[in-house]
């Protein structure tokens, strides 16, 4: 029943409407102008981007600065609205997923408040949602723009000294293998805000984007020089060192981003276009050594516009990322020959390491395709700790509980291939390989050279040396052949490009269901 119109508003009713209003954009518009300068959104435009309509119900609406020894509560609440933090849970991509999948926490900082500093209560706000998140098993959005810990907020110096017994970041790292966690920068995040974002199992960041440990007071507070927000932790270097997941032009895009990152965790599609797989028969050139991009064969074997290519400058000898087949989530990763031949050096063995954790935590199959001459070697790759890094695919492959299928494209040679197999052709689910597979223990060329050294060398005419290393190298690619490596055994059979996608959905299909068997659920490696 409406009320009638003249009926009075009772007092508290009214002094909490005033209050919420403060925090509202139309209520703030200097703020709103500062980001509109800036070409940036405040966090409440980003929430109503985000979330799925009337589905947000706020958290700590009503906090304020712990500073109320040295200002007004009327300035205080006017300034320093839900002390910088606004936290709840909502909804995301409820009509596609259902309102149970579809529901997450959100944590976002507002740097148009106190410069997006952690105060005493937002510290308290956080760690409260954080506690729900566990308990509700909440994925987590979180926009991490700001500085870290703020020394102004003297109500708090009665209380502690140093907050350095905050459970806050104990909690969030918790989080990692238990929830999808995603990470939204935009503008200046430093200290304990990008402590926070590095949890995270991804990071989509803005080009504006500044990431850093410490942010320049403390740079300078430490005696370590003079620096600009803008020379710390660019985009452009978070981006290539494997920091940043994903670059996007503005908010906008990160938030449409972050949708679809999320839906990969959030259950099956249910419509989807597929491609002319007939196209894969002749994606791979007719010269062997000739190059190729990969991304494309992904993106025709998998579902139309499904492909989100993770990390795309770091690591190039790996392509990684998530993608959908028949509508069903999974995890890519493939060699890039367009790279150093698709040789797998140390950082693309973390890439691929990475992925393969996130997959095995939130049950994601995954889908390797492999067309690599082998693992690097040389003095100069040693240097970057090679043997470390490039092992963690085996020992990362041998714990994982999610299916696991192997694809050969081209090349699969020596112990790189055998770790882009989950560390061996009989480790995945199933290995197969197109026609154009071709196989060794090593680079076919090197094998002749270091095998028959002797006989090579006893051949005095260099006509007659060379027309005896091609016959010896012709005989191992013959021998190597897919289709001859499949009569013995090593690999489960030889397909038609065409038929990618029937092997792998039937092997999904096949394959023994992960829920309630996982003999690995580890966190997930911040790097």
């Amino acid at each position: 029943m409406e009320p009638p119109e003249n009926k009075k508003q009772r007092p508290e009713l009214a002094e909490l409407i005033q209050r919420l209003s403060h925090g509202l954009d139309e209520n703030r518009p200097e703020a709103v102008e500062r980001r509109r300068k800036k070409n940036q959104r405040t966090a409440r435009a980003n929430l109503d981007d985000l979330l799925d309509k009337d589905s947000f119900i706020e958290y700590g609406a009503l906090n304020l600065a712990a500073q109320r020894s040295r200002r007004s509560i009327e300035d205080l609440i006017a300034k320093t609205p839900a002390d910088g933090l606004i936290t709840g849970v909502g909804t995301v991509n409820a009509s596609r997923f259902g309102e149970e999948a579809a529901r997450c926490m959100i944590l976002a900082y507002d740097y148009t408040v106190l410069a997006g500093t952690q105060g005493f209560f937002n510290h308290k706000k956080m760690d409260r949602m954080l506690k729900l998140a566990h308990q509700q098993h909440l994925p987590v959005i979180l926009f991490a723009e700001g500085g870290g810990g703020r020394p102004g907020d003297t109500d708090a110096m009665s209380v502690m000294v140093t907050g350095l017994d905050l459970s806050t970041f104990g909690l969030f790292g918790g989080l990692s293998g238990k929830v999808p966690l995603i990470g939204i920068v935009s503008g200046y995040c430093f200290a304990g805000n990008a402590a926070l974002v590095g949890c995270c199992d991804v990071i989509i960041a803005t080009g504006n984007a500044n990431i850093g440990m410490g942010g320049p007071v403390m740079i300078e507070g430490g005696g370590l020089g003079t620096f600009e927000p803008g020379e710390i932790g660019p985009v452009k270097v978070q981006s290539q060192n494997g920091v940043v997941d994903i670059v996007v032009e503005d908010e906008a895009e990160a938030v449409a981003v972050a949708k679809q990152y999320l839906s990969y965790f959030q259950g099956a599609a249910s419509s989807w276009e597929e491609e002319d797989q007939s196209l894969l028969r002749d994606m791979l050139p007719k010269k062997q050594r000739q190059t190729y991009d990969v991304r494309r064969i992904i993106k025709t074997l998998t579902d139309r516009d499904s492909f989100l290519e993770l990390r795309p400058f770091f690591g190039p000898g790996m392509v990684t990322g998530l993608a959908r087949i028949n509508g069903r989530a999974f995890g890519v990763m493939a060699n890039n020959c367009m790279h150093m031949g698709g040789t797998i050096e140390a950082e693309d063995a973390d890439k691929a390491a990475r992925l393969m954790q996130l997959c095995n935590a939130h049950g994601l199959p995954i889908l390797s395709l492999i067309d690599t001459p082998g693992f690097m070697v040389g003095p100069k790759i040693e240097e970057r700790a090679q043997v470390r890094h490039v092992c963690r695919m085996f020992i990362i492959g041998s714990h994982l509980s999610v299916p696991y299928f192997s694809v050969v494209l081209r090349r699969g040679y020596g112990l790189g291939a055998m770790a882009m197999a989950q560390g061996g052709f009989h480790d995945s689910f199933f290995t197969v390989s197109w026609p154009t597979g071709e196989f060794g223990g090593m680079g076919l060329e090197g094998a002749v050279k270091a095998g028959f050294k002797k006989e090579l060398a006893a051949i005095a005419d260099e006509g007659q040396r060379t027309a005896f290393f091609n016959e010896l190298v012709a005989k191992l690619y013959e021998m190597g052949k897919a289709i001859n490596i499949a009569s013995y055994m090593e690999i489960d059979s030889v397909i038609d490009p065409a038929d990618t996608r029937k092997w792998i959905m039937r092997g999904l299909k096949s394959a023994k269901p992960v829920a309630g068997d996982r003999k690995y659920k580890p966190y997930i490696d911040s790097w």
